[in-house]
């Protein structure tokens, strides 16, 4: 048998289980902890207020679908409202991928997940720690991901790209 795909995760029982592939691996990670979730909530807030018109903001899980070997379920994805959305995915890539870092998760967001969205062109990451709270804001020069700022607790974080945006870590988890 070779590697799994898209439509083979797709046959597999609605178990609460969150899947993901990348290069037809299989990445299976449990629901998420309450932490992680007021962080999601308030991060979709913070971004509902500031997304332009030409942008829509999409809660996880929603796939975001590469190839047959590869797609993602993002915490939260921000896509262009002309974008190809189907029911359950996307095909085009979103403008932002949000990882908000759990305990089960946290190597697999900052290792493999970080390098497959590098190698499938994703222009701009972020990810939240809502343990500590951080924010990182990455942008992709050249194939790979370039830090272009970080807030801790109470410091925020004001960019301009691919948005206008304010974002406080400790806001986020209070």
């Amino acid at each position: 048998m070779g590697p799994l795909t898209y439509d083979d995760v797709q046959q597999f029982p609605d178990d609460g289980l969150r899947y993901e592939l990348v290069d037809g691996e299989l990445l299976v990670s449990p629901s998420p902890g309450i932490a992680h979730q007021r962080c999601v909530t308030r991060l979709v807030g913070l971004l509902l207020a500031a997304v332009p018109a030409e942008l829509e903001v999409i809660v996880g899980p929603y796939d975001w679908y590469v190839r047959p070997t590869t797609y993602f379920e993002p915490d939260l994805l921000v896509v262009r409202r002309d974008a190809r959305l189907g029911e359950r995915r996307t095909l085009d890539p979103p403008v932002l991928a949000v990882e908000v870092l759990s305990p089960s998760t946290r190597l697999r967001d900052l290792g493999l997940k970080r390098r497959a969205y590098e190698d499938a062109g994703l222009p701009w990451h972020w990810v939240v720690d809502p343990d500590d709270p951080a924010l990182a804001v990455h942008e992709l020069v050249d194939g790979r991901f370039v830090e272009r700022a970080a807030a801790r607790g109470d410091e925020s974080y004001r960019g301009d790209r691919p948005f206008p945006v304010e974002v406080v870590p400790a806001g986020l988890t209070a």
